[in-house]
């Protein structure tokens, strides 16, 4: 992953309604990766009733946005 790929994983894992696996599916790359760049969200990554999230609209949105650019 690229300094500026990391740096907008991050960003995106502080919003709750956006997932590990779907951001790595958007950036191209594994959920391990994203955990071996960014560590730190592991324990955020899951939601506190440990139930896993759909993949969010508007980060699919903001993504496509962000690799057009």
């Amino acid at each position: 992953m690229t300094s500026e790929q990391v740096r907008h994983a991050r960003n995106l894992l502080t919003r709750p309604e956006n997932s590990v696996s779907s951001i790595a599916r958007l950036l191209g790359v594994s959920r391990s990766t994203i955990y071996k760049y960014v560590p730190e969200p592991r324990q955020a990554a899951l939601p506190s009733n440990g139930q896993r999230r759909a993949p969010s609209w508007k980060l699919i949105s903001q993504l496509t946005a962000y690799l057009a650019a």
